[in-house]
This record gives C-alpha cells, structure tokens and sequence, in this order.
C-alpha cells in the first residue's frame, strides 16, 4: 500500500510469520504438519494477540469427509510429536471449510476477523 506521500506499507503478507514469546513462528510451517495427520484434509494458521506470548497460533483445519470426528485437543496432542512447543497453535478449531478468494486463495484476513 502506498499513502500520499509515496511510502509503501507491508499490509497482508506481513503476518504470514507472528512472534510468540520472543520466538518466530511461520505458519507454513504448522500448516505443512497438519495434513500430516491422516484426518485432516487442509489447514490455515494465524496468529492472535495473545496477553502473555505477545501472539500465539490459531489453527483451522478441515477434517476429511469420512474421516472420524477429532477435537482440537485431540490435534493438538498428536502435533506436539512433530513441532516443537513454541510452535504449537493455542487453539485448534475444526471447521467445515476454509474461507477462500474466487482464485481459490485461502482469506487468511477473513480467519484473523473470526478469530
């Protein structure tokens, strides 16, 4: 984004990595381990404000079709063999779909408003 006097502004990409705790977190990264879990089809991370951490992760995952019924919980136990704790998203919700542009991007801003 540019303002009237020419200076340019990181508006969206920006938050594609938060600091929790003095540590960088990238999303991608959390989302790549996700559908590493045979349930879950897709997954979208962010982060949000949290008082203690500065930020912490929220994950939306889209379990399968057929899949049996997982809770955050339940995600969240079976991640912290594969990511580090600081990495780990506070919250986990299961929901029936991803919000996305009509180019099939996922609105990670749509996620952050629900959030």
């Amino acid at each position: 984004m540019e303002d009237e006097d020419g200076y340019l502004y990181v508006k969206d990409r920006m938050k594609d990595m938060y600091i929790s705790g003095g540590e960088n977190v990238y999303p991608a990264e959390v989302e790549n381990a996700l559908p590493g879990l045979e349930e879950i089809q897709e997954a979208a991370v962010i982060g949000v404000p949290d008082g203690r951490w500065g930020e912490t992760g929220r994950a939306f995952v889209v379990l399968f079709e057929d899949a049996p019924e997982l809770s955050g919980n339940e995600i969240l136990t079976r991640l912290r063999e594969g990511l580090a704790t600081y990495k780990l998203p506070a919250r986990v919700e299961v929901v029936a779909e991803l919000p996305r542009t009509t180019t099939g991007k996922i609105q990670k801003n749509v996620l952050r408003e629900r959030a």
